[in-house]
């Protein structure tokens, strides 16, 4: 069983990191190709888009890890079949369970790799990323609105742990780089929805534990009515800074502008968090975590799916014909993984099971391919 275990292992991890190395070069050089046009825009130059692109790769690594195990596995196992090996391991005593269960034990090391590369990994690289390509173009991220970011948080009493006294609606102009902000505006409503303030500021910096500090500030209160005996009650201020406590940090802002998919899972269940605290739309982020817990389990699935191929013989189809089907079987896959996201959202499933169906569905292909194979 320990030899099996590791030739198995090594021919699968060797051929695994083969198909990974040729997708990763295929799609960066496709996102090498889109990039060359912003090439030159400002301070971004070649060796930027290059490290944009390779920054990118971890991504790619979480996205078509179960695909790569597929394939791979696919192919070592067909390689099994035509040489006979796989014959003579069912002859000295080797049972499908057995083989199963060595399968999982060598995709259980995929799963802890796919959950590296989602948690860890491909977040941090894919912010670092975009953080370099906009220092170097010297965009900010939220050129493209109109009007600004619009996010929402509650004003509580001694700062987040009290009760809750109002909401605060901030719009902000610019977010730049370094996560600094520019023009914000302020506008905090009491338990009644009343406008009990606004305030205006030329630029907040994050100090840390949930604090912006903010600068050059204009604090405008309102009384409770706006009737023409309280218009001269308005009263506004100017202050060289304030620090205003708030639940919205540069984590929460960067989840506006970031692929969902391509966050980590506690990221995406504290926007949830914060999302359904103040009372709004979270269904999309929920589909997302769960997509995110449950995708690295995805390998397990892939590999049941590619254990059928090693019962078939030579006569069933060369190994070319195999790993062409596992190359559709792993494309297949990557879509309905992607349609169910959407189908989930736009008939309000629940998200647990909207991530976790086309698994489940696979996994049933997978054991009915098992019973075909052993009747027949």
């Amino acid at each position: 069983m320990r030899i099996l275990q590791k030739y198995f292992s090594v021919e699968i991890v060797r051929a695994v990191l083969f198909v990974m190395v040729a997708l990763l070069a295929l799609f960066s050089f496709f996102d090498l190709m889109s990039e060359l046009p912003s090439v030159n825009k400002g301070g971004y130059r070649l060796q930027h888009a290059l490290l944009y692109v390779t920054l990118g790769m971890p991504g790619y690594i979480y996205e078509f890890m179960p695909i790569a195990v597929l394939i791979g596995t696919i192919y070592v196992l067909a390689q099994f079949a035509s040489n006979s090996e796989f014959t003579i391991m069912r002859a000295a005593s080797m049972s499908t369970v057995m083989a199963g269960t060595i399968l999982i034990k060598i995709g259980l090391v995929f799963v802890a790799l796919t959950f590296l590369f989602g948690e860890v990994i491909a977040p941090y690289s894919t912010k670092l990323a975009e953080r370099i390509k906009l220092t170097a173009i010297g965009a900010s991220e939220t050129q493209q609105f109109r009007t600004g970011l619009w996010t929402k948080d509650l004003i509580r009493e001694n700062g987040l742990s009290g009760e809750v006294i109002g909401s605060r609606f901030l719009n902000v102009r610019e977010i730049l780089p370094n996560r600094q902000l520019k023009d914000v505006k302020m506008f905090e409503f009491d338990k009644n929805f009343h406008l009990a303030r606004e305030v205006t500021a030329k630029s907040a910096e994050y100090q840390g534990r949930n604090v912006w500090r903010l600068s050059d500030v204009i604090e405008t209160s309102f009384p409770r009515t706006l009737s023409a005996e309280d218009i001269a009650n308005v009263k506004s201020q100017a202050l060289s800074s304030r620090d205003v406590v708030s639940e919205v940090t540069p984590d929460i802002l960067s989840v506006l502008f970031a692929d969902p998919d391509r966050m980590s899972a506690v990221d995406l269940a504290a926007y949830t968090q914060h999302l359904n605290d103040n009372k709004q739309d979270s269904e999309r982020y929920e589909i997302a975590f769960w997509k995110k817990v449950t995708y690295p389990f995805a390998t397990l699935v892939m590999m049941a799916l590619a254990l059928p191929f090693a019962y078939l013989h030579v006569r069933s189809g060369g190994i070319s014909l195999k790993i062409f089907s596992g190359i559709m079987i792993g494309m297949v896959f990557y879509l309905i993984n992607s349609l169910f996201s959407h189908i989930g959202l736009l008939n309000t499933w629940p998200a647990a099971v909207t991530a976790l169906v086309p698994s489940i569905l696979f996994l049933g292909l997978a054991l009915a391919g098992l019973r075909y194979v052993e009747r027949n």
